[in-house]
This record gives structure tokens, C-alpha cells and sequence, in this order.
């Protein structure tokens, strides 16, 4: 039998874990860079771009329109690698904590 009262002591742990958990998402970083590192972005866990860095060789008139593509390929790199870092990172805060409920899924929450 499931002790209610125990379940929701343990809920507000949780609840508490993940509030922590998403406040630090800004420390968790991830770099991408695209055209052979011509192009490098940075992303943080709330999935904001913090750094982009573009070489200079880069920046011509001409090459307007693949600079474009690179930074956009960077971008979407580092977000995508970044979210998987503080999925990760959400998870490891409720570890543990959580019993086995099937049907209850955390993907995608994050």
C-alpha cells in the first residue's frame, strides 16, 4: 500500500530539487561550431546563445549568405547539445527520489 503522506513529503522534495536544478540550467553550457570551426556558438540550459564567435576570414560581402548558414548551424548545434546536458541534469536532481510509476514519464519536461 502507498503511504499518501510519505508520497507527497517526497513530492515536495522533488518540487524542490527541480526548482534548484532549473535555476542552475544557466551554468550547464554546451559549444557547437560549424564550417570547420569557422563558426562557433555557445547555449546555456535555458537555451539561450552566449557566445558566438565568427572568424574573421568569414566576414566578406561575398560570403554573406554562408555566414548566415554557419551561424545558424552553430546555434542550432549548441541548443541542441545543450539540452540533452540539462535533461541529464534534471534528471540526476530527482533521482532516486521518484518510485517507479509506469506511464509516468519526465522526457520532455525539461
Amino acid at each position: 500500500m502507498i503511504d499518501i503522506m510519505n508520497l507527497m513529503g517526497k513530492m515536495k522534495e522533488v518540487q524542490s530539487r527541480l526548482k534548484e536544478a532549473q535555476e542552475n540550467l544557466v551554468n550547464i553550457t554546451a559549444t557547437a561550431e560549424a564550417g570547420a570551426g569557422m563558426v562557433r556558438a555557445t547555449a546555456n540550459g535555458k537555451r539561450q546563445i552566449v557566445k558566438l564567435e565568427i572568424d574573421k576570414d568569414l566576414v566578406k560581402p561575398e560570403d554573406m549568405d554562408m555566414m548566415s548558414d554557419l551561424v545558424v548551424a552553430a546555434c542550432n548545434k549548441a541548443l541542441a547539445e545543450v539540452e540533452i546536458k540539462a535533461r541529464e541534469e534534471m534528471q540526476k536532481s530527482t533521482e532516486g527520489m521518484m518510485p517507479n510509476i509506469p506511464g509516468m514519464n519526465f522526457d520532455g519536461m525539461f
